[in-house]
């Protein structure tokens, strides 16, 4: 029982004034904190202001240089030759707009086309529909199609089939294959016979992510009946086909070969300040609400044409101008590549309200991919259950997917990289320095390099160690080199500036939770009662993106009129000269506008930047928004050599013979080369598929025994190096072993220095039985 004289009236009410003492200087300080990170942003986009202000004059200064000489003989020219010099200009001009115009016209007609014929796959290649997925018993709008080998392409059932997803984020489907050097054309030049994922415009009714994974898994299980002989099929996912394919290996790991990431977001709070501000546009714009509102306006259905309205206002300079720009300074080349790529652009198609709102709360928004909190259909996603090798190709270009949303997904799913290897994870990937997020897909000089070199390693990636690689290209005379370096968790952390900042990104869906909880109540039911047929009918069609093209078609009665005009202004072509003075000029215009439209893009996205920061910083927006589950993935420390797999390798250091041997001696030199050529691996898989040494080896045991002693060579090197003579305990298998390991590794002389040291060391100690190499010893 408590005595009233137990109370002590001053000693709580000093208790409460520690509180809110305490509460005053928690405040406080996240006030400091929101105030000097506001100050750090300002300060950055001012320098990035004065980079601008200093940096696009040059350019018109460098515009100005290399006109003076063709401005100086004008103004010291007589007024006859200053009059022919704008009469040629001016015919140029003239007959430049009437091609445009008539360009813009074609590009018309072919989007009327396009979508009248249901807007079928934009792919340069001939095909074959093997599965539909409307015949499903949950029906989709997606198809598996066979692509048919072009004359003179010989399918090597060898090589295992490869199925290509393409992205479903706003446009139709094909530009993984739409001209001949893509994708599709690379992989056919490798002898692989090749499958698309492609899809209808419109999804069919109740349609939602899981039955679309439900789908891929059936066309996966199609594609290997079919080449009973061959792999398992490779996935190449094209930005959002990315994750869909992270999304189908993890449900069905027993189905997928490698997986191919070409530009695929994955890691969606992850960025640089100051140069990924599409990061923000959930947090400034309200979380998921807008974009279920439109999807409620359209009946249920997200207008696609939104998405790539977004990725237009991303760089206004090119979507605006600069593309309209290119076509009219070049004419008379580019005509036919502007009209291949807009068919593609300008093919928009539509998610339900479902999908677009699970893309949004696990994946835009939520960001719960990585972490294993997306839950598809009744199944929670663990992307550590992928038993595939993983290749990743990203760009610092791109700006709607920067390496860190490519990548930053590692660190946040694995502990370390010694996890990834005792799970015998290969998770390799290229970074490009410049291209541009739709280059990695369409870009020739992109196709006839990386994904050259993506295929050779896919071919060869199984006999690659478990672990995280970055791939390096070396041109090298007249062949490219590809080789694997290792790498760690901090090198992939390194690419951005801290993950600080993604604390933020949690309140952002905590606030999308809330908001949407609300416009589920209150808004939504007014919205689908208000709403007609006729007028979402009305709103897509009177969508900017499709009027800018239907105008420009022989829809518009004025059209057919302009015929007779553009064809007497653009007949008896005469390009104007090179050095044409008023040619300069136009250059020195559009260098004008181009720059002031890069001001307004990097202007408006500092404030959307400062706006963001202002906002989540904020104490009032921390009180009132408490993040409850939605948190940055943490990386737990895993104890690597208490996993099964680690403990079962290591138990196994002595036993095995020739075939274990021959394969550890390879980790060892790899080891002490500290990287690893792509040709070394493929001649090891067909060294150990092929010789008479190891006539009962499937590919499944080979894959096996590469991951067994590689995690003995990584986590007991002293140990694989002395057990050595116990595998090759007879001077038969000792001989055989070195042969076929110089067979693989030789010749001689063409062997790093590091690697004929330790060949040396492992030859010395199999013939004596005695010593440990120094550099072992040094490294305990």
């Amino acid at each position: 029982m408590i005595e009233f004289n137990q109370y002590n009236p001053i000693s709580s009410l000093q208790n409460l004034l520690k509180r809110n003492m305490d509460a005053a200087e928690v405040v406080k300080k996240e006030q400091q904190q929101a105030v000097h990170k506001i100050s750090e942003l300002a300060t950055l986009n001012l320098r990035k202001m004065q980079e601008i202000a200093l940096g696009e004059p040059k350019k018109i200064e460098h515009a100005l240089d290399r006109s003076k000489e063709s401005t100086q003989s004008l103004l010291f020219s007589n007024p006859v030759e200053m009059w022919k010099s704008w009469n040629e200009y001016l015919t140029d001009s003239n007959q430049r707009k009437a091609l445009v115009f008539e360009t813009l016209r074609k590009r018309g007609n072919i989007y009327v086309d396009h979508v009248e014929s249901g807007m079928p796959p934009v792919l340069d290649f001939k095909y074959e529909i093997i599965m539909d997925g409307k015949d499903l018993s949950s029906p989709v709008n997606y198809l598996l199609l066979k692509i048919v080998p072009p004359q003179g392409v010989t399918i090597d059932e060898g090589r295992a089939p490869v199925m290509i997803i393409d992205p479903r984020a706003g446009h139709g489907a094909g530009i993984g294959g739409f001209k001949p050097d893509s994708q599709v054309g690379d992989a056919f030049a490798d002898g692989h016979q090749v499958y698309f994922v492609a899809f209808r415009p419109m999804p069919e009714p109740g349609q939602t992510l899981a039955d679309v994974c439900d789908a891929e898994i059936m066309f996966l299980q199609d594609i290997i009946s079919r080449h009973p002989n061959s792999p398992k099929p490779i996935v190449v996912g094209n930005c959002q086909g990315g994750w869909a394919a992270m999304l189908l290996a993890a449900s069905a790991p027993q189905l997928a070969g490698p997986l191919v990431l070409n530009g695929s977001p994955m890691s969606y709070w992850a960025g640089k300040i100051g140069e990924n501000p599409m990061r923000y546009t959930g947090g400034v714009k309200g979380g998921a609400v807008p974009a279920l509102f439109l999807a409620d306006l359209g009946n249920g259905l997200f207008d696609g044409a939104n998405l790539v309205a977004n990725f237009e206002s991303l760089n206004p300079s090119n979507s605006f101008f600069g593309k309209y720009y290119n076509l009219y300074a070049n004419v008379d080349t580019e005509a036919q590549r502007f009209l291949d790529f807009e068919k593609w652009w300008g093919g928009y198609c539509f998610l339900t309200e479902s999908e677009m709102r699970w893309i949004l709360d696990n994946l835009f928004i939520g960001n719960k991919l990585a972490s294993g909190d997306a839950v598809l259909g009744l199944d929670r996603i663990d992307l550590k259950t992928i038993q595939s090798p993983i290749i990743v190709f990203a760009s610092h270009g791109d700006n709607i997917t920067p390496p860190q949303q490519a990548l930053n997904w590692i660190p946040d799913l694995y502990a370390s990289v010694e996890e990834i290897k005792a799970r015998g994870q290969r998770i390799v990937y290229m970074l490009h320095d410049s291209i541009g997020h739709l280059s990695i897909f369409v870009s020739s000089e992109v196709a006839g390099r990386e994904h050259v070199a993506i295929t050779d390693t896919v071919r060869a990636i199984e006999a690659l160690s478990p672990g995280l690689y970055e791939m390096k290209l070396d041109d090298e005379e007249d062949r490219l080199h590809i080789r694997f370096e290792p790498r760690g968790m901090g090198d992939i952390l390194a690419l951005g500036d801290g993950r600080d900042d993604e604390e933020l990104f949690s309140e952002v869906a905590e606030m999308s939770n809330i908001s949407t909880a609300i416009y589920d109540r209150f808004v939504r039911p007014v919205v689908k009662n208000v709403v007609s047929p006729e007028a979402v009918e009305l709103m897509r069609e009177s969508h900017p993106l499709r009027t800018q093209r239907l105008i420009f078609s022989d829809k518009n009665p004025l059209m057919p009129m302009m015929d007779k005009v553009v064809e007497g202004v653009s007949q008896e072509r005469n390009p104007v000269s090179k050095n044409n003075p008023f040619l300069m000029a136009e250059k020195i215009t559009t260098t004008l506008v181009e720059t002031q439209l890069n001001l307004y893009r990097n202007m408006r996205d500092a404030m959307t930047e400062t706006l963001f920061f202002s906002i989540y910083t904020s104490p009032f927006i921390k009180a009132s928004i408490a993040p409850k589950g939605v948190e940055v993935p943490k990386r737990h420390h895993v104890d690597v050599r208490q996993m099964p797999e680690v403990h079962s390798a290591l138990s196994s250091i002595e036993e095995g013979g020739l075939a274990e041997g021959v394969v550890r001696i390879l980790h060892l030199l790899n080891s002490a080369r500290g990287y690893v050529r792509r040709t070394r691996l493929e001649r090891e898989l067909i060294a150990l598929g092929h010789s008479a040494l190891f006539p009962d080896m499937s590919h499944e045991d080979i894959v096996k025994l590469v991951h067994q002693q590689s995690m003995i060579v990584d986590f007991e090197p002293n140990k694989a190096f002395d057990t050595l003579p116990i595998l090759l305990n007879t001077v038969d298998k000792q001989k055989k072993a070195l042969a076929l390991v110089m067979d693989i590794a030789g010749p001689r002389e063409t062997m790093h220095p590091y690697v004929l040291k330790m060949y040396g060391q492992i030859e010395e100690m199999l013939s004596k039985k005695h010593h440990r190499p120094k550099q072992i010893e040094q490294s305990e």
